[in-house]
């Protein structure tokens, strides 16, 4: 299943931009592989100065950026098994900044995050090869909008590619 051919009434508008991200031949089964190795080595590649590091007050540390990761691929990929499955009620949203606190990345080493992430993925793609090309096409409702299984496993993807430009444009360039 390529991102390619995802049409836009299965996603609100705003995840647009986390859609972008994605080279449009991208797989579904591929991306989520591809993604694990390219985002796992790009914090291992992070200078250890930087993984603490905010670039200004109230922003994340790269380590809060990586939680934030993991917890919205929680977040996406629950709302992923939730449509398929052909929930028919609204699937609320989440605060980003509510849930990062109590997290505590930045008490966690990178290797407990890494790992976190590794549990998190294997979970992920776990599901997504249990998933029917049907079932990936279902639409659903998130966050009061409609939202196919598929975008939502997608928007994981391009989540991550966003959060990792801005490391490189705002937090390697200090």
């Amino acid at each position: 299943m390529l991102i390619n051919t995802l049409e836009t009434k299965e996603y609100n508008s705003y995840y647009q931009l986390y859609l972008d991200q994605i080279p449009a031949n991208t797989s579904l089964l591929e991306g989520y592989q591809r993604d694990f190795e390219e985002t796992s080595n790009f914090f291992l590649s992070l200078p250890e100065n930087k993984l603490l590091f905010r670039y200004a007050e109230n922003k994340w540390s790269c380590q809060e950026i990586l939680q934030h990761l993991i917890d919205t691929e929680r977040i996406f990929i629950h709302r992923c098994f939730r449509i398929a499955r052909g929930e028919t009620q609204n699937i609320t949203g989440f605060n980003q900044d509510d849930y990062l606190p109590p997290a505590g990345a930045d008490s966690k080493s990178l290797t407990q995050l890494l790992e976190e992430f590794s549990t998190t993925r294997n979970y992920s793609n776990n599901l997504l090869q249990s998933l029917t090309d049907d079932a990936l096409r279902t639409i659903g409702t998130a966050n009061q909008s409609a939202m196919s299984a598929r975008a939502a496993a997608f928007v994981v993807l391009g989540h991550n590619q966003w959060h990792k430009q801005i490391i490189k444009t705002r937090y390697l360039s200090c």
